[in-house]
């Protein structure tokens, strides 16, 4: 084993101590760490029990099922090529943007600045922007790889910044995001105007909607390496799975991919250089089958193997 890897289910009970994502040990000091799991438990509200600030612990406690030393779908022995830890989870004010990015974005610089890659469990979509701001302050601007059931690409209208629907947007506005380098995937659903597709190409957005993306196949993902060309973010909101096998999200949006179509669609992205990813908005109060939550924990396993993909195995 290459440093850091998940302890073994008869020394750790999924019922036993704090859980950490797969087990893995809880630290912060990231010598010798190549990849770094951090909870972004945000979302706009104050109270109530509704939320994807629950989203990183919820992914933690259904990670402790997954089996996680050997991914045959990528035939790699992950923990062969990668040495991973669980962060802990970033301090925020709830309900408060303005206050908790700077925060957010301070813990994902710290993990990028200890040489890890950080793979954030989120939280509600406002949280990217914490991922890339963070990343792109040492690489610049970055790919984005966008899985999502929404364009990301609203335009703001109150000033606001909790308005996540245009993320997209003030990403490529503050610089951190190439879009001539991106890719937007999955979207369905109403749109704001006959042209919203057509103003994400107009910006250079590679744009594939899941209308298309379901002829298209997983070939269409095999090309985000060479589109990306450089550092990439990776950005997994969980509405992106048709909601019959994802329903604890914030927005249902119907008639997307299912989750073994969501997976195969992610393993296909193998090749690219991943400078941050992040799996977001799963809210667990409205996943009580553990449907969504067993599938952003499997998400966030496979983008760690993507990662361990471009790792060669420690002799």
């Amino acid at each position: 084993m290459k440093g850091f890897g998940p302890a073994e289910p008869a020394d750790a009970g999924q019922g036993a101590g704090i859980s950490t994502f797969l087990r893995l040990p809880r630290q912060s000091n990231l010598t010798a760490v190549d990849v770094a799991f951090v909870g972004l438990p945000f979302d706009p509200a104050l109270i109530g029990p509704a939320g994807a600030r629950f989203g990183p612990q919820a992914m933690r406690r259904a990670s402790l099922a997954l089996r996680p030393h050997y991914n045959p779908a990528q035939r790699i022995q992950v923990f062969d090529r990668v040495s991973a830890v669980d962060y802990g989870d970033s301090p925020v004010r709830l309900g408060f943007l303005e206050n908790s990015l700077p925060m957010m974005t301070a813990t994902v610089a710290n993990v990028i600045e200890g040489g890890a890659v950080p793979i954030v469990l989120g939280g509600d979509r406002d949280v990217s922007l914490a991922g890339l701001d963070a990343a792109s302050d040492l690489h610049g601007a970055l790919s984005l790889i966008y899985f999502d059931a929404h364009s990301g690409l609203w335009t703001e209208k109150d000033g606001s910044l909790a308005a996540h629907g245009d993320l997209v947007r003030r990403a490529v506005n503050e610089g951190f995001v190439d879009p001539e380098r991106s890719m937007l995937v999955g979207m369905r659903g109403g749109l704001r105007n006959a042209r919203e597709y057509d103003e994400a190409r107009e910006m250079g957005f590679t744009v594939v909607p899941w209308e298309e993306l379901a002829q298209l196949g997983s070939g269409m993902l095999a090309a985000a390496p060479d589109l990306a060309a450089g550092k990439a973010y990776l950005s997994f909101d969980m509405d992106f799975v048709d909601p019959a096998y994802a329903p604890g999200v914030l927005t249902l949006e119907v008639g997307g991919p299912s989750s073994g179509q969501a997976l195969a669609l992610l393993r296909a992205c193998r090749g690219l250089d991943i400078a941050v990813a992040d799996v977001i908005g799963l809210v667990p109060d409205r996943d009580p089958a553990g449907l969504t939550t067993a599938l952003g924990a499997t998400v966030a396993y496979e983008i760690l193997t993507l990662i361990a993909c471009e790792r060669h195995p420690e002799a």
